[in-house]
Order: structure tokens, then C-alpha cells, then sequence
């Protein structure tokens, strides 16, 4: 008999996601980015977001279907993600997902969006190891977290205490007149820029930070040293070295990153790191992670690119681990958890 079919829905901020899965078999994966529109901006404005996931639901739904040549009849589960996210946002997709589950009359699963970052590596690289430490990086968080069981509650080790990597990759890219989001641009820019220029902070690494900040992370402090950096050599008539000023800010984040999670691997005892979230699409974040994991003899599972940002088919990763073991559905009183 072939394994469950389930398809999973994200909506948690700009993107919109369908993903069918067979256990660890990935047949579609469709989504349809609001990205453009909030360009302007400079930043998701909410309501924008949510008004286009009520628009590219269904087509995204549809687009879903006819690429893993399956109808909704043959869905065995329902999974979607509920925490945490927009508001608005997480709502349009658990209304979509609660209407689809009691329509067809199957089990629907709420599930947690970072806990899908990490399961969508199940995809690629086969069942996860047990336990592993996960080291996520997105615009709205950072966290570095203790895996026993993914369909289990996973315990954050350390997270960001005010921006989040890829907020501040956003900002400093503003500062650098640099498009949002600001992420794949700095990525982008740094390869033509020397990493040494500028010797910028390392937040929550000094001796004094280890005992109430082990594994967490702040971005907020260098973000403020770029943007000063850049106002006092705009201020004494000097051209501002974009490349230089990114690589040196890059360099800084995924050099903090990448120690704490290595060190959470070394003091957890663990010799497995899962790197996920939309930043981990950084190159020179999966360079460093590399080379640190190979010194220190950890094995590191690294999703491609595409299914590192926000996506359907790893919110259907988590709800086929869920239904494999056994795991209880959620009712159809499931509330959404913004935070």
C-alpha cells in the first residue's frame, strides 16, 4: 500500500505555498510570491500580504494539483501552518485548509513553521536524525533549535533578541541603496567585495554574553555600526564601497551563525546540523557552515535553495512525518498563533 498523500499549505507571510507529499517524496511544489508588491514599501506590509494569498490560493491550489497529477479526492491529510506568522496571513491559509479537510473529510494537522523549515530536509536527504540540532535563519527569525522528533516539540537552545538575520540583511541593504529584499542583493554584491574591509561587531559574543546568551543572537547592534559607518564616510565626502561595506556585514552575520550553532552541536553532543529558513540560500552562509561542520566532524544537511524560503511542499513535509508517526489531528477549532 502507498504512503499517505498530504498536501500542505503556507501562508505565514509573502509567499504562497501548495505542496504535495508521499512520505519523503516530493510531488509538487508551487508558489506564488507577493514579493513585487511590497517593494515600495520596503518591507511585507500585512494587509497587502493577505489580501494576495485570498487571490493565489486557489490557482496556487490548482497549479499544485495538475503538477503531481493528482485531484483533491485522492488527499489523505490536510496540513497547514498555524504558528507562528501574519495574522491576517496565517489566517487566510487555515481557513483555505480547514474548508479543504472538512469538504474531502480528512484529518487536518496545524503545524509550527519553523518545525517545517526543518522537516522539509526529509525531502531531500531521507529522514532526519535523531536528535540534531537545526539552525534557522529567515527575515522574521533566528533560531538554533534541539531536534529529539520533529513531530515532537523541539526545544529552542537560543533565538534572536531583536532583528532577525534577514531583517537585517533587509535594512543594511537599504542603508546601502541596495533593492528589497535585501537579502539575495548583499549576497549578490559581496562576491565583488573584500570580507576584512570593515572589522564590524559580532553581537552576543563577548565573554560576558555567554552565560544568559549562549545561543542567542542580535543583529540590531550591527545593523546600527553600518548604518554609522555609513553616515561618517558619507560625511567626510568619501564614496561608500558597497560591495566592501556588504561583504564585511555579511561576513559578520554568518560568522556569529555559524559558531553558536557548531558550539550548540559541541555541547549538545550532537553530531548532526540542519541549516534552514530563507537565509540559508546565502552562499557564503552554507560556505562557512561547511567548512566549520567539516573541523569539527558534523555532519550538515542543507536543503537547496528553493526550499529553504518559505514553501508548501515543507508544510506538507511536516504533516506527512506527523500522520508516519501516528501523531494525533488537530480539531477544527485550530487557533492560529501569531507569535
Amino acid at each position: 500500500m502507498s504512503e499517505p498523500l498530504v498536501l500542505g499549505i503556507e501562508t505565514s507571510c509573502d509567499e504562497t505555498g501548495v505542496g504535495l507529499v508521499r512520505g519523503t517524496t516530493l510531488l509538487a511544489d508551487e508558489v506564488a510570491s507577493s514579493v513585487d508588491e511590497h517593494v515600495r514599501f520596503g518591507g511585507v506590509v500585512p494587509e497587502i500580504a493577505s489580501r494576495a494569498h485570498l487571490e493565489a490560493i486557489i490557482p496556487t491550489l490548482e497549479r499544485a494539483c495538475a503538477k503531481a497529477g493528482v485531484t483533491l479526492r485522492d488527499v489523505d491529510a490536510v496540513a497547514v501552518t498555524a504558528f507562528p506568522g501574519l495574522a491576517g496571513a496565517l489566517l487566510v491559509g487555515v481557513a483555505s485548509a480547514k474548508a479543504l479537510a472538512l469538504t474531502l473529510g480528512k484529518p487536518l494537522y496545524g503545524v509550527s513553521h519553523l518545525s517545517s523549515h526543518v522537516a522539509v530536509d526529509r525531502l531531500v536527504h531521507g529522514e532526519l536524525p535523531e536528535p540534531a540540532i537545526a539552525m534557522l535563519v529567515s527575515g522574521g527569525h533566528s533560531s538554533i533549535l534541539r531536534v529529539d522528533d520533529i513531530t515532537a516539540e523541539v526545544v529552542t537552545l537560543g533565538a534572536t533578541i531583536d532583528d532577525a538575520a534577514g531583517e537585517a540583511f533587509d535594512k543594511v541593504a537599504r542603508v546601502l541603496g541596495l533593492p528589497f529584499p535585501g537579502g539575495p542583493w548583499i549576497d549578490r554584491v559581496a562576491r565583488e567585495g573584500d570580507a576584512t574591509y570593515v572589522d564590524f561587531p559580532r553581537g552576543l559574543t563577548a565573554t560576558r554574553d555567554q552565560a544568559d546568551h549562549r545561543f542567542d543572537v542580535s543583529f540590531s547592534g550591527l545593523k546600527t555600526a553600518v548604518a554609522r559607518w555609513i553616515k561618517a564616510r558619507e560625511a567626510s565626502g568619501e564614496p561608500v564601497p558597497v560591495a566592501n561595506v556588504a561583504a564585511s556585514f555579511q561576513e559578520a552575520v554568518v560568522d556569529v551563525l555559524t559558531a553558536k550553532a557548531v558550539a550548540a552541536c559541541r555541547e549538545e553532543n550532537i553530531s548532526h546540523l540542519i541549516l534552514g529558513g530563507g537565509v540559508a540560500a546565502n552562499s557564503r552562509l552554507r560556505v562557512m557552515a561547511q567548512e566549520r561542520c567539516a573541523a569539527a566532524g558534523i555532519q550538515l544537511r542543507v536543503p537547496p535553495a528553493r526550499l529553504c524560503t518559505d514553501n508548501g511542499a515543507m508544510v506538507a513535509s511536516m504533516g506527512a512525518a506527523l500522520v508516519a508517526r501516528g501523531r494525533p489531528a488537530s480539531d477544527f477549532g485550530l487557533s492560529i498563533r501569531p507569535t
